[in-house]
């Protein structure tokens, strides 16, 4: 998701301001490979602009021209020298049509997916970088005019079915992500997309105007894996959700249906749920009587969204920061990973200026077109998706629960005890890494050290059986199942164990599990007879909550720099906290 501050995606402005940029105001770094068969001498000023936008240092590497296969294929070449955190394959479809017209046969599509899947196993093999392969938009020729399609092995039919393979092989790698350069080129215009006298100069990849819309993509990409993504969406609800006045024109009375006057705001609900189906938070913040803007979720048939499809409902006559606020303490989450959605200019200003971390963006006076002004910006970016993703508002519902309940105790103790939490702690596997990879990619509040390992890097973790010990946990209670909530990474030598990173969903906290689980990393130590666990606080703009996590165990902070804290503890000396969580034993 890119910072929505972005002026604007001229070709000019990027190239004017990379040659200004300073690494000073970066957060994070991050090693980007660029590979292509374009010259890529135009891109990567861009690529560096739009990171550094995005608070993000980014160092690249650019491969010499139309050699990917060389710089992949050798293991000494300077692509693995430079040890990439990312590598960006940007096949274009010029030096494509060249290939395809040079082949010769009809097997060129075979051919080309050979070449896709060996410049894969090769890049996997020597590095655990995620690779990034943009697919091809597909060409204007159509020697058989619309008939093209019946032929498969024209060029456009050729090129159509690579990009629907690229697509097969991504699926099946959980280190591989696809740009699609087909949609953005499809969006923009095809026509326009191409430039043959710049490529036939330049080897451009495309005209310079549109190649800022690639590197946007990319960077968005390579965020969302760095764990910048949305994680909620807030809504008004008077002509946003709905057209006219729930106050004044009821429940039945607002615009809302399949047909007529409602069908723009209907399609904008259907957009909306489709969003929490694959994992968003739904909030509602509206200037209204709580029990007046319910109704059309309780009562009116033609809504789309229903009153359980929302998380946190919020309906007052409070300014909207202050309850965006109130949500966000609610879910416990960023305010850079929400998303407020309303049709009123003053209430967009103001939640700007207000919380200036929230992403509002503008909508358009004409309700019709807010899903297109929204699917623009591309502010759902994801490099990940798991099963459990489509249970998270259950999860938080469930949650809800939980607070409640915990009104009704006079002690935490009696609370958690009530709560008969159950804990799975398990070494990696191979079915459990995509969401630990996940987790990994979007913790950032609860998180050590906040490393960033993709699903390559956890499963090299997984098989490393002499130097590493990946764990995760999975709690639940008698409220529901919380899924997979913690992570912890251990290194262990001879001497030594060291916790080389710890992360936890904050839906978890002061629930014990903590304390469970470092009273699980001190016995292991124990048992392996190991004299000292050391463990490494680095910190960063959000992860200020666990600054002093070692110190409540007993370990004994040995440095402390810019750079963080390292803290050492001898394991017999450990004192097991009193934890209300049991061990729940694996059934397979």
């Amino acid at each position: 998701m890119i910072a929505q501050k972005t002026a604007s995606l001229d070709y000019g402005r990027l190239v004017r301001e990379s040659r200004k940029l300073r690494p000073d105001g970066a957060h994070q770094n991050i090693r980007v490979a660029i590979l292509s068969d374009a010259a890529s001498q135009q891109f990567v000023p861009l690529l560096k602009t739009l990171f550094h936008e995005n608070c993000v240092n980014a160092e690249i590497y650019e491969g010499a021209f139309d050699a990917i296969e060389l710089e992949a294929l050798n293991p000494a070449s300077g692509l693995y020298e430079f040890l990439p955190g990312v590598i960006v394959l940007a096949n274009c479809t010029q030096a494509l049509r060249s290939r395809y017209y040079e082949h010769k046969g009809d097997d060129f599509l075979e051919t080309a997916s050979q070449r896709v899947q060996r410049i894969w196993d090769a890049l996997q093999r020597h590095s655990s970088a995620r690779v990034i392969q943009c697919n091809y938009p597909l060409p204007y020729e159509r020697q058989f005019g619309n008939y093209d399609l019946k032929v498969p092995q024209s060029l456009y039919s050729v090129t159509a079915e690579l990009n629907s393979r690229i697509a097969l092989y991504a699926r099946q790698r959980s280190n591989a992500l696809v740009c699609d350069v087909e949609a953005i080129a499809s969006y923009l215009g095809r026509k326009h997309w191409f430039d043959e006298r710049l490529w036939a100069f330049s080897k451009a990849f495309c005209h310079l105007d549109h190649l800022p819309y690639l590197a946007q993509s990319l960077v968005e990409m390579v965020l969302s894996s760095m764990g910048r993504v949305v994680k909620c969406v807030i809504l008004d609800l008077d002509n946003t959700l709905w057209g006219g006045v729930v106050g004044d024109d009821g429940p039945l009375g607002i615009a809302i249906g399949p047909h007529g006057d409602g069908e723009a705001f209907y399609h904008f609900q259907q957009y909306i749920l489709s969003l929490k189906k694959r994992g968003i938070l739904l909030a509602v913040c509206s200037k209204n009587n709580r029990e007046t803007a319910i109704q059309p979720f309780l009562e009116n048939p033609d809504m789309v969204l229903k009153y359980e499809d929302i998380t946190v409902f919020v309906a007052n006559w409070e300014n909207k920061a202050g309850n965006i606020r109130a949500i966000r303490d609610t879910l416990e989450i960023g305010l850079d990973s929400m998303v407020f959605l309303d049709d009123n200019p003053f209430e967009r200003n103001l939640v700007r200026e207000l919380l200036p971390g929230v992403i509002v963006p503008e909508l358009p006076e004409d309700p019709a077109d807010y899903v297109r002004a929204i699917c623009e910006l591309n502010l759902f970016e994801t490099s990940s998706f798991s099963l459990e993703d489509t249970a998270r508002s259950e999860l938080y519902r469930q949650e809800a629960g939980r607070r409640e309940l915990q009104t009704s105790f006079t002690s935490i103790d009696e609370y958690l005890q009530s709560l008969e939490m159950k804990i799975e702690v398990a070494r990696f596997d191979p079915a459990a890494v995509p969401r630990i990879a996940q987790l990994i990619q979007r913790s950032n509040q609860f998180n050590l050290t906040t490393h960033r390992y993709n699903e390559a890097e956890c499963e090299t973790m997984m098989r490393d059986e002499a130097n590493y010990l990946p764990l995760y946990a999975r709690l639940s209670d008698r409220f529901g199942d919380h899924g997979l909530i913690s992570v912890v990474i251990l290194n262990v030598s001879a001497a030594e164990m060291e916790i080389r990173d710890w992360l936890m969903s904050c839906r978890v906290l002061a629930r014990g599990v903590e304390q469970y689980l470092m009273t699980r990393v001190v016995a292991v130590a124990l048992e392996k007879g190991v004299s000292r666990i050391s463990g490494h606080y680095i910190p960063t703009a959000k992860n200020a909550m666990v600054k002093d996590f070692f110190a409540q165990f007993g370990f004994e902070k040995v440095l402390e720099t810019d750079g963080g804290s390292r803290w050492h503890l001898d394991p017999t000396a450990y004192r097991p906290p009193t934890i209300y969580i049991t061990e729940k034993q694996r059934t397979s």
